[in-house]
């Protein structure tokens, strides 16, 4: 893997495919049960062990019936018998409707089911007022789901209606990836951490919380390893206890070139790194390296790049050490409500927010300061317009747009 030539600009994309092929998938697994399931990522594959629905069954309240006799002309019946849902009907009795009401079994004999609404009472007869087809209003036995069809491949990432299926075919438990353990360090003498008075110079370190919430939200473990010193030694030794402790490490700050930039040369010295100038805006400066054989991922210092570094290169490449078998982020397409550019040699990422225009009509906005240090842009934001090198945008074009959904996980 090799490092951006000075002055090159790497395509976010080469460089994704580049780290996605490096990454194996953790081995060890664990067993949780379906309350503890969300969000989690299988690592075996599971079909169904039953049928679901496991016998035909009345799609809504009304009366079963034989068709025939409808199609023979018959419209009065008697009502011989009443299925609530729970319960099993014996055979239709000849020229006979059941009661029946939605999910109860249809009883032998029956071959669909009169709405309620087509049908009137007089006296003890039932009235049918409109036809009905064989196999009308019945939901079929394997409908849904077959038994022994595959339900879900290892490496998905398990949502609510995931789990609603698994619970549907009667599995309460799932093998799936453990959480992976993520060491986190920021660097810069300038940080301090929230709750405490503001010195002269100093900053408050928000992206240690950006960067850990992102990483809980996705289930991961978060190991703090704090605000490192700005010294090669301590940037070193902080580097080396990390990958004792977890799967990954994730900093922000110092891989750019800086005299003060420690972290390039700490991990020189401490494993190996590949350094790359993005061609991305913001987000240019980005490392990649291994401590100890423990993957090593270098955001920058400014808020919105190390959020969108994050989002677009060190998300998917969590996903890919789970295990998860699509990786890559799906743009959507919608209207610009503003005019930006022409963008220069790099393709730019802005923070926009959806606005609906009317009944029809959803248009992005932007979240004002698009400045890379502005992290207000980035928590107005509905997520991300993609810019394309040297474009111009004006009002309507048609733009990609990711949204925080596809990049960060549910929000």
């Amino acid at each position: 893997m090799a490092n951006s030539p000075n002055g090159t600009l790497t395509p976010i994309d080469d460089a994704l495919q580049l780290l996605l092929s490096s990454m194996d998938a953790i081995a060890e697994s664990e067993t949780v049960t379906l309350d503890n399931a969300l969000n989690r990522v299988l690592s075996q594959s599971i079909s169904a062990p039953i049928a679901v629905p496991g016998y035909d069954n009345s799609a809504m309240d009304g009366y079963a019936v034989n068709s025939q006799d409808i199609l023979r002309g018959q419209t009065q019946f008697l009502v011989s018998q009443r299925i609530p849902a729970g319960s099993v009907g014996e055979a239709l009795l000849p020229q006979t409707l059941a009661r029946i009401f939605t999910g109860a079994p249809v009883p032998e004999g029956s071959d669909a089911v009169i709405m309620q609404e087509n049908c009137r009472i007089d006296g003890d007869l039932l009235i049918v007022e409109q036809g009905v087809k064989a196999g009308e209003n019945i939901r079929r036995a394997g409908a849904d789901v077959e038994k022994g069809a595959p339900l879900f491949a290892a490496g998905q990432r398990l949502r609510g209606p995931d789990i609603g299926m698994l619970a549907g075919v009667g599995i309460d438990t799932v093998k799936v990836r453990r959480p992976l353990r993520v060491a986190v360090l920021t660097t810069g003498d300038e940080l301090i951490r929230p709750g405490q008075p503001l010195k002269a110079g100093q900053i408050y370190n928000s992206n240690f919380y950006t960067v850990s919430s992102l990483l809980r939200n996705l289930g991961h473990e978060v190991i703090d390893c704090g605000i490192v010193e700005d010294t090669l030694e301590a940037t070193e030794s902080a580097l080396r206890n990390a990958a004792n402790k977890a799967d990954c490490i994730i900093s922000s700050g110092g891989v750019s070139v800086g005299e003060e930039d420690h972290v390039r040369h700490a991990l020189e010295r401490s494993g190996e790194l590949n350094f790359w100038k993005l061609a991305i805006k913001p987000g240019k400066p980005f490392a990649f390296g291994r401590v100890e054989n423990t993957p090593f991922f270098g955001l920058p210092g400014n808020p919105v790049s190390a959020f969108i570094n994050f989002a677009l290169i060190v998300r998917p490449c969590l996903n890919r050490l789970q295990g998860v078998r699509d990786v890559p982020a799906i743009p959507w397409h919608l209207a610009a409500d503003f005019k930006y550019g022409p963008t220069g040699v790099r393709q730019e990422y802005l923070r926009v927010r959806c606005v609906r225009k009317d009944q029809q009509n959803v248009q992005l906005q932007l979240t004002g300061n698009q400045s890379s240090g502005v992290l207000s842009s980035i928590s107005a934001c509905d997520g991300l317009a993609i810019i394309p090198p040297k474009t111009s945008v004006l009002p309507g074009d048609l733009l990609r747009f990711l949204p925080l959904s596809e990049i960060v996980g549910q929000v």
